[in-house]
């Protein structure tokens, strides 16, 4: 994604299940007094989405995506920003490559374009747009970088939305939509990609795309974008079905925008408070992809949202018997997009709209990023912690983790991006600490490989280990990536700066 409207527009808005954690875990982590010891085997990458970074938007019979249509409305993106040369990686892919072996890393999560492959949403494939994914995943493992995909991070064939808040994830179609495209992808390259993402960001889609209207295809109906985001979710099980009918061996998972909800005391109401925000922002995904069907209090809170709307449906009429099945068929490992927390307190009595918290915090002098945002990496542990003992000790992959700071280039040349070091540095030692808490917590992505296209945040925000010069493509990598190198060469994560060079 990254999150980066998610946390702002989740701001404006106003007792744990099952299984218990085994006291046998592998992959265990020791931390010592001065750094963090992650395994051999430990995965070390970064991650990148097509939209954000290709360009080229009608090479190769690409289709038109929704976000191509959203970024011409007047204002829906920040600066006018669109998509069309972004780091022009589609041309530039092998650079790219040529920055994961600078930096050292041996896996890259990127997304293969939904409407470049299905450029009318459904029926043939785009041979032209699987060569060049094919192209790429073979570059990616002839120098041994392991490559894991996500299908849909967003870019969505405008063909499946036929006019203006119709179609698209309203429609349960699309989810079948989604499992042809699914099922060409893993046909084309699932005997060489073991690792595969169906979707990324279920609540931010249904959040930004269909109840705030700040994402495309920009719908803003609340009532509506629950039903959006079932069909997300219905779209991962038969997306995984096929990948399953192509590469049976294949891990399989989802990439989950997860924010810690905690109290902003220790009153009950508001502890109420953060857990009524955790059901709407993480357990009415997590669990019924878990097989544990969808949380009764979140339904129940929906079912009051859909009522008091005159929305004139109900939960039972789009979430349909045999669905939570689907959802919940496979789930071979948890990603785990971590950006910050939610701090929340309950609603002020008459406080307009249908949710009984708000986001209140974090209060006062706390680390930041340059967007705003809280740094907490502790919440990070606390996740990870929760994630294993809550949902059966799955695989943990930490999807998506990193920060806007927005350091440029300075008289020597290089992007002195100290504070991303040391978030970096901070949230790899929470990571260790889950681990040795009994996590198993299988691979690390930091977002983003480069700076990139931020949605509706347009190219202001920059995440990456490279900095991108938009008006020529240059590539420079940060001191953050030096650092980062420095920490998948060794499998450790210091407690203080090393002396990481900037040999190149």
């Amino acid at each position: 994604m990254t999150a980066a409207t998610a946390a702002t527009a989740s701001a404006t808005m106003t007792a744990s299940t099952t299984t218990s954690a085994t006291t046998e875990r592998r992959n265990v982590t020791e931390i010592h007094t001065d750094q963090a010891v992650f395994p051999p085997d430990f995965l070390w990458g970064a991650a990148t989405s097509a939209y954000q970074i290709e360009g080229s938007r009608t090479a190769d019979g690409t289709g038109e995506s929704v976000w191509d249509v959203f970024v011409r409305r007047p204002g829906a993106v920040e600066g006018g920003g669109t998509g069309a040369i972004a780091c022009d990686s589609y041309r530039r892919w092998r650079e790219d490559i040529d920055l994961l072996r600078m930096i050292g890393l041996n896996s890259y999560r990127f997304s293969t374009g939904w409407s470049r492959i299905m450029p009318t949403g459904r029926g043939r494939a785009n041979a032209a747009a699987l060569d060049h994914y094919e192209r790429q995943v073979d570059a990616l493992l002839e120098v041994g970088i392991k490559p894991l995909i996500t299908l849909n991070h967003w870019d969505m064939p405008s063909a499946l939305t036929p006019a203006p808040g119709r179609g698209g994830w309203l429609d349960r179609a699309t989810a079948s939509a989604f499992a042809e495209y699914a099922g060409a992808v893993t046909g084309r390259l699932g005997d060489r990609v073991g690792h595969w993402i169906t979707q990324c960001e279920p609540w931010i889609i249904q959040l930004l795309g269909y109840q705030l209207g700040l994402h495309a295809p920009g719908v803003k109906d609340l009532a509506r974008s629950v039903v959006a985001g079932h069909h997300v979710l219905l779209g991962h099980g038969l997306a995984a079905q096929a990948i399953a009918a192509n590469s049976p061996a294949a891990q399989i998972g989802v990439a989950l925008s997860l924010f810690p909800c905690v109290p902003d005391s220790d009153c009950e109401a508001d502890r109420q408070a953060a857990w009524g925000s955790d059901g709407y922002v993480n357990r009415w995904y997590l669990d019924p992809l878990a097989a544990l069907g969808y949380p009764a209090d979140t339904r129940r809170l929906w079912e009051g949202v859909l009522a008091g709307s005159g929305a004139g449906f109900g939960t039972e009429d789009f979430i349909l018997p045999g669905d939570e099945a689907v959802i919940g068929s496979r789930l071979d490992f948890i990603g785990v997009n971590y950006y910050t927390r939610r701090v929340c307190a309950a609603a002020a009595p008459g406080a307009a709209g249908p949710f009984p918290w708000a986001v209140v915090g974090p209060r006062g002098d706390v680390p930041r990023t340059d967007e705003g945002w809280e740094i907490a990496p502790d919440a990070l542990r606390d996740l990870l912690i929760r994630l294993d003992r809550d949902y059966g000790g799955r695989p943990l992959v930490v999807t998506e983790n990193g920060a806007v700071f927005g350091d440029a280039p300075t008289h020597d040349g290089r992007v002195h991006d100290v504070r991303r070091v040391a978030f970096i540095r901070s949230h790899l030692r929470a990571i260790a600490q889950a681990m040795a808490a009994g996590a198993r917590v299988t691979g690390y992505m930091h977002w983003s490989l480069l700076d990139n296209f931020e949605w509706a945040l347009g190219y202001r925000p920059r995440f990456g280990l490279t900095h991108v010069d938009y008006a020529s493509g240059r590539r420079t990598l940060k001191d953050s990536a030096w650092f980062y190198r420095q920490v998948a060469a060794t499998g450790t994560a210091p407690k203080e700066d090393p002396d990481y060079g900037f040999d190149g």
